[in-house]
């Protein structure tokens, strides 16, 4: 697979974790603060629960932000993949919570997107396999770096 290749598929999982993300958030807000929207069927009961709802929109957005500014290494095709199998497991988990929000749609495609990019990033794994030292020059550190040649 090609850098270019690789680079597209962080990408393009970042910018659906960033649209995704954004717009759930929203309606997190609108169900904790306002009762309003698919959610506040679920939070009206518990209404501090909208806290974890909040939480994870808001941390998915930011990995979002972090996946699109990464670089196609092995360790952000593995951070990319941990995440899509989260998100994708935990859907799947509290797939109830779908239903009882009347937002099935939803669930059939968040779900199935998180999956499809998480098989996209192990895809992304094999061209990788072989090249040295990739991700050290992302960690930051310069010990690291130096000893990662970049």
């Amino acid at each position: 697979m090609s850098t270019a290749t690789r680079t597209f598929v962080l990408r393009i999982h970042a910018g659906y974790l960033l649209v995704a993300s954004f717009t759930a958030f929203f309606m997190d807000v609108a169900a904790s603060f306002f009762g309003i929207g698919p959610e506040a069927v679920l939070i009206a009961a518990a209404p501090h629960t909208g806290i974890g709802f909040i939480e994870a929109h808001g941390l998915a957005f930011i990995l979002g932000l972090l996946l699109w500014g990464a670089a196609p290494e092995r360790i952000w095709h593995l951070t990319g993949a941990a995440i899509g199998l989260l998100l994708g497991t935990c859907n799947l988990l509290f797939w109830d919570m779908f239903a009882a929000a009347d937002s099935m749609a939803m669930g059939y495609v968040t779900t199935g997107l998180h999956w499809c990019f998480a098989v996209l990033q192990l895809a992304s794994l094999p061209a990788l396999r072989n090249m040295p030292d990739a991700g050290v020059a992302t960690l930051g550190h310069p010990a690291l770096r130096e000893h990662g040649g970049r």
